[in-house]
């Protein structure tokens, strides 16, 4: 098992176990595509969508308020959409993987669209202790977002080289901390651990895997929570859940994820896979309900992940955006996927 090392100044990517060869790399190699396996990828995703990838109705959203927040108690996660949450702890704010902007995209007139608004605008935020980054995806890393952040942000914690896209839009340097694989930090009285992932990363079809990606481990007292960013199914799981398990609650991808690309983002089953080797008590899964990523219905994500649930004994949690969810004691939530279209 490999150690957990303290970060106080930021490593280098050439000194990382998983740099070599001018790039980031898995443990387990995933596939590299040809230019024609991409291109009949590329036509499957733009032109032959199957129906239903899209709500025809309205995703429920609750509104939140700055005051709503400062009034929340500790340990109170929202679910702002795809993979950003907003956790209270301490009496501060942390952030995951923050995407406010429209589209998922490089631009603001094409990709992917939102399905619905964020419960909170970023103008309306109390301020943020540390925006936690897994990787660097358009639906995970968004350049408008991290630019009206940054005045409100205290720290910023990256994979290796994420970073430094930071500090190439403005961010101030000495807000931003980047990490390898089980390096650890600790932001006021939160210790977060960055753990592996099987993904990869790029933001232009001409810089695959210059940066790195990651998992995190968020660990507060005695409340223990994995976020997983971005991954295919790893034994990786089984490691990070006997280091640092047993979980409060996992926030597992569960979404986004084809027969076509399997070795970076999990299938349902794969999923509740992960959540097992974790040792958590709580499964939510992420990575779905805002953007449209796949070619799968858009509920498939929710539905399949709430039978095998349901089949397993697994507790699931499944808030609705910007309803409010106890890390210590979770509440199922309502199947509001089902109501619409």
């Amino acid at each position: 098992m490999a150690a957990c090392t303290s970060v106080s100044a930021t490593p280098s990517a050439q000194t990382s176990p998983q740099y070599h060869d001018g790039k980031f790399h898995n443990p387990v190699p995933v596939r590299q595509y040809s230019v024609g396996e991409m291109a009949r990828l590329w036509w499957k995703a733009m032109v032959d969508k199957p129906a239903g990838t899209i709500p025809k109705g309205k995703i429920p959203v609750r509104a939140l308020t700055r005051a709503d927040l400062l009034a929340a108690p500790d340990n109170t996660l929202y679910r702002l959409g795809h993979s950003t949450m907003l956790i209270k702890l301490a009496g501060e704010f942390y952030l995951t993987d923050p995407v406010f902007s429209d589209r998922a995209s490089p631009v603001q007139w094409a990709g992917p669209a939102r399905f619905h608004a964020p419960p909170i605008g970023i103008e309306q935020l109390p301020p943020i202790k540390a925006v936690i980054l897994s990787h660097d995806h358009y639906d995970h890393l968004d350049h408008a977002a991290v630019k009206a952040l940054a005045a409100k942000t205290e720290v910023f914690l990256t994979p290796l080289g994420v970073g430094d896209r930071l500090v190439e839009w403005g961010v101030d340097a000495a807000k931003v901390r980047q990490f390898d694989w089980w390096q650890e930090t600790k932001v006021g009285a939160v210790r977060l651990v960055a753990t592996p992932a099987r993904h990869f990363s790029g933001r232009t079809p001409f810089d695959r895997d210059s940066t790195l990606w990651a998992s995190w481990v968020i660990l507060h007292d005695d409340l223990r929570v994995f976020f997983s960013g971005d991954s295919g199914y790893f034994k990786g799981f089984k490691e990070i859940g006997a280091k640092y398990g047993p979980f409060d609650v996992a926030l597992v991808e569960t979404g986004a994820y084809d027969k076509m690309w399997p070795e970076v983002h999990m299938q349902p089953e794969e999923t509740l896979q992960a959540f097992t080797d974790l040792n958590a008590g709580w499964l939510l899964p992420i990575h779905n309900g805002t953007f449209d990523l796949g070619l799968h219905r858009w509920q498939d994500p929710f539905d399949r992940i709430a039978v095998l649930a349901q089949e397993k004994n697994v507790r699931l949690t499944t808030p609705e955006m910007g309803e409010a969810l106890d890390l210590k004691r979770p509440h199922a939530g309502q199947a509001w996927w089902r109501s619409v279209d």
